[in-house]
């Protein structure tokens, strides 16, 4: 499970009882809400939209998805999730974006870049299927 903290944490914190049947780690950022995590979590230094922080999350990220070989990375972003999605496909595991709730007629920057990156991609509004195309799902509201 791969995601910032504050929002897309709170989303993704919401499906948790989805994976009790799973063996689970989070990849997130560090912050005084993920220290408290209950769930085995890898914290790492922001990446907001610096380069040379994105160049070292994608490899830290590799070594622990190369350590963890996840079946399956979920996120509901934001920009953590673009490495998470790197390797997930690298290393043959399912990606599954969930675009956040909050997004109901435009795009997230993140949802931009992983959508041709996901295997499943869930927009929580059906105004938002037009914006992203065939491979967008609507489900109705996940979280």
């Amino acid at each position: 499970m791969v995601c910032s903290f504050g929002g897309h944490l709170t989303e993704l914190q919401s499906l948790s009882s989805a994976f009790d049947d799973h063996e689970t780690f989070f990849v997130t950022y560090e912050n005084f809400r993920t220290k408290e995590l209950e769930t085995r979590s890898y914290l790492l230094d922001p990446i907001h939209t610096d380069v040379r922080a994105m160049l070292k999350a994608i490899f830290q990220i590799g070594r622990i998805f190369v350590s963890e070989r996840p079946d399956v990375v979920v996120s509901t972003g934001a920009e953590i999730a673009i490495p998470a999605f790197l390797w997930g496909t690298i290393l043959g595991a399912e990606t599954i974006f969930i675009e956040s709730w909050c997004r109901v007629r435009t795009r997230s920057q993140t949802g931009r870049v992983v959508y041709p990156l996901s295997d499943l991609f869930l927009v929580q509004w059906p105004e938002l299927l037009d914006s992203y195309g065939e491979k967008a799902t609507y489900e109705g509201g996940v979280l």
